[in-house]
């Protein structure tokens, strides 16, 4: 079995220049967490998760052995409500991108995904295009309906 034959071909992308909060509204809206980053080729840059925009947001420690954390009261959302507006190209992952190919095989993809503990990866065609999308989910759901249904 090849990738192509269980990637989902309907992909959410985001620009690097677009802001966490459109970022996030684009998860909410279709209750995803990750979508891979391109450029105006569509060309893969990135990828940017749920996790990403947790780590930004939360409150980084002060003081001694990073143990104090200085917030005040409403302060918190103040500071939630100025990184909204940060773009994604700050907190995306750029570098060891990791991507399979509409043609790579199956048993490939389950390793990558189990070894790099990845909840999604890009599908990525010859010209560098992104053309799916492949979540831990979608590779469940077919070794269920091909494997265990028939």
């Amino acid at each position: 079995m090849k990738v192509r034959d269980f990637m989902i071909t309907k992909v959410f992308t985001v620009k690097p220049s677009n802001t966490i909060k459109e970022l996030l509204t684009i998860f909410t809206t279709n209750r995803i967490g990750g979508v891979p980053v391109v450029d105006v080729k569509d060309q893969l840059v990135g990828i940017v998760s749920d996790g990403d925009v947790l780590r930004y947001l939360a409150p980084k420690p002060l003081g001694f052995a990073g143990l104090v954390y200085i917030i005040e009261d409403g302060e918190m959302e103040d500071i939630i409500q100025e990184k909204l507006n940060t773009p994604v190209k700050e907190i995306m992952t750029k570098k060891n991108l990791l991507y399979v190919s509409p043609d790579e095989e199956f048993e490939r993809t389950i390793r990558l995904l189990s070894m790099h503990h990845y909840k999604k990866l890009p599908v990525v065609n010859g010209a560098g295009r992104v053309i799916g999308v492949l979540s831990r989910g979608d590779i469940i759901n077919n070794i269920s309906k091909k494997m265990i249904s028939s």
